[in-house]
C-alpha cells in the first residue's frame, strides 16, 4: 500500500506499546546564528530567568559538581551555573562555548566517562538523532526537560509538534521506561516548567543504576 508505506517513511510513527513516537526530521535543521540569537533574547525574559533557576535548583537537589549541558539553547544554564560546560551542534553555539572556555565534545572517543558525572538535556533530547549514544555518556545523572504527550492525537495538535526539529515524542510512561532500559531510575519528576507557562513540559532527574540493556 503506497500511501501507507510513504507515511511510514516520511510521517510520524507512533508506537503506543512503548509510548514513543518518531518523526524523520530532515538533515537540514534551523540551528544557526538567528536561532541562537532568538534563544539568547528569550532567556532574558522573566519566564526565561525563572525557567533557568528551576533547572539549576533541580540539579542541585541531586548533584553537586561538574555538569555537561547537551544542546545549550541560549547558553544561559552554562553561564549561570558554576562548574558547567556545554555541547551543541549549532556553529554559533559552539563558537560561543569555545570563546568562553566552556566547550566539551560529548562524543569525543577520548572523553573519559567520569569527567562529567551529570548531563543535562533542557529541551534537547527530542532533537537528538541517537539519544541512546548521548545518555550513555552520563556517569551518574541525567536531567531532562521535554514535552510529554498523552497519545499520537495529542502530538498532532500540539505546538510542540515541530517537523524541522523534534524527532522523538514520549508519554510520561514512555520516557520513564526508555530510561530504565538505558540503566536509569527516575529520582524526581515535576511540572514546574508547565506551571511557569510552558504548557506540556515535564522535568526529570534520572539516576544511573546500571548500563543499558540489549533492547534499548
Amino acid at each position: 500500500m503506497t500511501l501507507f508505506s510513504h507515511e511510514m517513511q516520511n510521517g510520524l510513527v507512533w508506537l503506543p506499546e512503548l509510548g514513543i513516537g518518531r518523526f524523520p526530521v530532515p538533515p537540514e535543521r534551523p540551528y544557526d546564528a538567528s536561532y541562537f540569537a532568538k534563544y539568547r533574547q528569550m532567556a532574558q525574559t522573566s519566564m526565561g530567568i525563572q525557567l533557568n533557576a528551576a533547572r539549576i535548583q533541580l540539579v542541585a537537589r541531586h548533584h553537586q559538581g561538574k555538569v555537561l549541558d547537551v544542546g545549550i539553547g541560549s547558553g544561559q544554564f552554562v553561564e549561570t551555573r558554576p562548574d558547567t560546560w556545554g555541547y551543541d551542534v549549532n556553529p554559533e553555539g559552539i563558537a560561543w562555548l569555545k570563546a568562553g572556555g566552556r566547550w566539551a565534545n560529548l562524543y569525543d572517543p577520548y572523553f573519559p566517562d567520569g569527567d562529567f558525572p551529570a548531563l543535562t538535556f533542557w529541551d534537547s533530547l527530542e532533537h537528538i538523532d541517537d539519544p541512546e549514544a548521548a545518555v550513555a555518556r552520563a556517569g551518574l545523572w541525567v536531567f531532562v526537560s521535554l514535552p510529554v504527550f498523552k497519545n499520537a492525537e495529542h502530538i498532532l495538535t500540539s505546538r510542540h509538534y515541530r517537523k524541522d526539529e523534534h524527532i522523538w515524542y514520549f508519554t510520561d510512561e514512555g520516557i520513564r521506561r526508555w530510561f530504565v532500559v538505558q540503566g536509569f531510575v527516575c529520582a524526581e519528576h515535576n511540572t514546574i516548567e508547565s506551571m511557569l507557562g510552558r504548557d506540556g513540559i515535564s522535568s526529570y532527574a534520572f539516576r544511573r543504576v546500571s548500563h543499558a540493556t540489549e533492547n534499548a
